[in-house]
């Protein structure tokens, strides 16, 4: 019997996250596996919510809740229709269970913190396929998870087109 993993998936709603998303969907989480769609929001913005979890990030939000309006907005999220409706196909399909989890802060930094803190066994990341230069310049947050992350991590291309999901 394979134990249960908890993996999770870095979501900004760009194309990259997006197809890091589905990536993970369709190579990695199975029956019984959690996915953690871990958010991380810049520290400026100021959601209602912000000042009671700004340090440890949101309480783990399950899906139903994630997809209400007013949950998001409480913690500052406008979330894709898309993924959402992809998510809860997916857990009704696959028998996985979907959380959803908000940090404030350097994406760098809070995702590999959320390794430790959600006891992750994996994390999916999208790469924007930046040069050297910019890479160089505005630094990389998929290659600070490389580095840093105390678990496996998986870094997805984005698409090539403009093809997002499908």
């Amino acid at each position: 019997m394979v134990k249960a993993r908890t993996v999770g998936v870095a979501m900004d709603y760009s194309a990259t996250s997006k197809s890091a998303l589905r990536w993970a969907l369709d190579n990695l989480i199975g029956s019984g596996d959690t996915i953690i769609v871990i958010h991380v929001l810049s520290p400026k913005s100021d959601p209602t919510n912000k000042l009671l979890f700004e340090d440890t990030g949101s309480p783990l939000i399950p899906l139903e809740e994630f997809k209400e309006v007013n949950v998001c907005k409480k913690y500052g999220l406008n979330p894709d229709p898309e993924v959402l409706d992809l998510l809860d196909t997916f857990s009704k399909t696959k028998d996985a269970k979907v959380r959803a989890k908000i940090y404030w802060g350097d994406a760098r930094e809070k995702l590999c913190d959320s390794v430790k803190d959600l006891k992750l066994d994996s994390i999916v990341v999208g790469s924007r396929g930046l040069g050297i230069i910019k890479r160089l310049l505005l630094g990389s947050v998929s290659n600070y998870v490389v580095q840093n992350a105390t678990c496996p991590v998986t870094v997805v291309k984005g698409p090539p087109s403009s093809k997002l999901l499908n």
